[in-house]
């Protein structure tokens, strides 16, 4: 490797920096936000949608109420998946393994991931969390950073969940051109709690319910919006960059999310174990795509990018993203509760469509028919 020439990482988010160390920019004073309908006809006019920064959504009351609830109801099934996917790292990678989250919906996830290990094994692993953007690739100087500091062999990529697969697709292309550019050997395998759309090899369950981390944006995420690149603001040498909302401190829930979690491990330990044995080695069949292909052909949508499946995609689009409809798979689901109200608030109309594996897909309104 050359001589160090990264910068080193600046402090920022709320987590604690025993966590997380993130490899991103601080953009909280230079960047504008864009109002969601604004920035949704930037995007479909062909505007880069990591060059604007969106306005980070406020939820209602009942909504956090909803995220409460959501998170006592699913912390234990949250804390199984989260130490079976450690487990599984562990067993690819050693106990050198070094975790690059995908910011920002992988850090709380590969915060979990630390704090499992870090309970079971009583080893404290490094984890960082780096910008991938669809369209633009990884963070080329964060990676170089941790090139610099690990071996890159002992590198497993953590996101959230899967949905098309559009981000495992966009980290199998920048795992190669890294690879080729630099002779490093990095796997591209990456480590989700969820994989309803079989994109993945490590993985807690394939089942589709809410990961609370999806709901609440920047206030589960560290106070960190979606990462920018943008090159008025991102210099060569710079980190993609984010914006830092320290003005929500208050509302902040970030490490509510995760103790609530963790404080789980030594209540299903033994659950961790088994599960563990029981996952099956099971190579991924991109099944989720097929579907969403159909529903392509069905709704008549040009463009498969507006096409948001899973129930976390589902999340984000009614929370920033200006939505057309909502599938859902069956009337009664348990776990879609907090989608029926978020589409009850924003007027977005619910269909039901039983003919797809994930339990709900969101669609967003195609700009053009408009003019």
């Amino acid at each position: 490797m050359p001589a160090k020439t990264i910068k080193p990482p600046v402090p920022m988010g709320s987590y604690s920096p025993k966590d997380v160390t993130f490899l991103l920019k601080d953009i909280s004073e230079v960047m504008p936000e864009s109002s969601t309908q604004d920035r949704e006809e930037a995007v479909q006019s062909g505007t880069h949608y990591s060059e604007m920064l969106p306005i980070e959504y406020q939820p209602s009351k009942e909504y956090i109420n909803l995220f409460h609830l959501s998170l006592t109801q699913y912390k234990e099934r949250l804390a199984i998946a989260a130490g079976v996917v450690a487990e599984q790292i562990l067993k690819e990678r050693g106990t050198g393994a070094v975790l690059v989250s995908l910011a920002r919906a992988g850090t709380p996830i590969g915060i979990l991931i630390k704090r499992y290990i870090l309970f079971k094994y009583q080893i404290d692993i490094p984890h960082y969390s780096v910008s991938i953007i669809r369209g633009r690739g990884i963070d080329e100087n964060a990676m170089k950073y941790i090139f610099e500091n690990h071996p890159p062999e002992n590198i497993q990529f953590v996101d959230g969940w899967t949905g098309k697969g559009a981000i495992k697709k966009e980290l199998n292309e920048a795992v190669a051109h890294l690879n080729e550019k630099y002779g490093t050997s990095i796997s591209d395998s990456m480590a989700v709690l969820a994989d309803p759309g079989y994109c993945v090899t490590i993985f807690g369950t394939r089942g589709d319910f809410l990961i609370p981390s999806a709901c609440l944006n920047s206030t589960v995420s560290g106070l960190l919006s979606r990462t920018v690149l943008n090159s008025e603001y991102i210099g060569p040498e710079d980190y993609h960059g984010a914006k830092y909302y320290r003005e929500l401190a208050e509302e902040d829930l970030s490490n509510f999310f995760i103790d609530t979690i963790a404080n789980q491990f030594s209540l299903v330990e033994k659950e961790i174990e088994r599960h563990a044995e029981e996952m099956p080695a099971e190579e991924p069949t991109w099944k989720g795509m097929a579907d969403i292909q159909k529903i392509q052909r069905d709704y008549g949508i040009e463009n498969i990018n507006l096409i948001k499946p899973g129930v976390g995609e589902t999340t984000r689009v009614l929370l920033r993203r200006v939505p057309w409809k909502i599938l859902v798979k069956s009337e009664n689901n348990p776990d879609l509760g907090h989608i029926r109200l978020l589409a009850k608030e924003r007027n977005v109309p619910v269909e039901i469509y039983p003919d797809m594996s994930y339990s709900c897909c969101g669609l967003i309104k195609p700009m053009k028919e408009e003019s």
